[in-house]
């Protein structure tokens, strides 16, 4: 079977690749938040002084766990791959495979209802290439929207579950939410029993839901990956495809790790419909309006103060001024 890569299997990159993915992206988000690149400074969702006064665990700790975590689930991973071997995929697209294809019969379908007729060249022409674009583009994509749609729907509820439940929430996601300022490597970090059922056996299920390949697994497991990192980047940048493509981003998963937000904003990686549908979205508009209104009330309040006490002030002095004049009188 032809492989993407001649020295790995498919299946066993598929386990691999987002691991590689996390690190590197994340290593890119780390090393702009240290070296303060002026750039992204202004975009930044909390200072660094912020973070290091909220954050109840350090950089290290979150990188150990993360690694703990990554390892056990490759590990688990690996010995899946090994007790199932490699599925045998014909990779290669050539015509007679497209005409054979299990499309076919759809697409000659369609052919007859438009009074074309299926055994003119020009038709099977037009039946292979139809079929070819059904293979290749419309059911791949349609499976990955899929693949989405259940791990949203699974961490949604896993989720909002691990917030309601006192004793779930205490013992296993309140570690995730130490990081009381999202940075990009503590997209991952949680209690390995939260990570399992979230992560791991979260994609799990909307892989075989799906009915994704194992090369569009690769693809799902990787994207999902640089999702996540950049859900949890610590930045709110106009300019980064994720975060304009997407409702689910870093401004709106930060509002989850304030306190004022714990209950709100439980939808990740992609999608907020959940949280629309069941009362718990607040958006990132909303929230900014807040503080600039907060901020504008704080300002007022402070002007008013100067105010009151330039006043008091001038009038204290007036009153002196009329008691040494009274004085020099007598």
């Amino acid at each position: 079977m032809s492989q993407l890569l001649s020295f790995i299997t498919d299946k066993t990159l598929a386990l691999l690749l987002p691991v590689i993915v996390y690190w590197v992206f994340s290593g890119f988000f780390y090393f702009v938040s240290e070296l303060r690149v002026p750039f992204f400074e202004k975009y930044r969702n909390h200072t660094p002084e912020e973070e290091k006064a909220k954050n109840q665990v350090t950089v290290k700790e979150v990188i150990t766990n993360v690694l703990i975590q990554q390892f056990i689930q490759t590990l688990l991973g690996l010995i899946v791959v090994a007790a199932e071997g490699e599925e045998e995929v014909d990779y290669s697209f050539t015509p007679t495979k497209f005409l054979a294809d299990q499309y076919q019969k759809d697409c000659f379908h369609i052919l007859s209802l438009t009074s074309v007729c299926p055994s003119s060249p020009s038709s099977a022409y037009l039946l292979a290439v139809t079929s070819q674009i059904m293979t290749w583009v419309v059911l791949p994509f349609a499976r990955f929207l899929v693949a989405m749609l259940v791990l949203d729907t699974i961490q949604y509820f896993l989720h909002r579950w691990f917030h309601t439940n006192t004793y779930l929430y205490r013992k296993f996601h309140s570690i995730h939410h130490r990081v009381y300022c999202p940075y990009a490597f503590g997209a991952l970090y949680n209690h390995p029993l939260e990570g399992f059922l979230l992560d791991s056996l979260g994609t799990s299920v909307a892989f075989a839901a799906s009915g994704l390949s194992t090369r569009g697994a690769i693809v799902f497991f990787t994207f999902a990956t640089i999702k996540t990192v950049d859900d949890h980047c610590g930045y709110s940048l106009p300019f980064d495809p994720l975060q304009r493509l997407f409702g689910n981003n870093s401004a709106y998963h930060d509002i989850h790790h304030q306190l004022y937000g714990l209950k709100n904003n439980y939808s990740q990686p992609f999608f907020t419909h959940w949280d629309r549908l069941l009362g718990t979205y607040v958006s990132p508009s909303e929230i900014k309006l807040k503080r600039s209104e907060r901020k504008a009330e704080k300002n007022a309040n402070a002007n008013t103060n100067a105010s009151a006490h330039t006043t008091q002030r001038s009038a204290t002095v007036i009153n002196g001024s009329l008691r040494k004049s009274n004085r020099v009188r007598i």
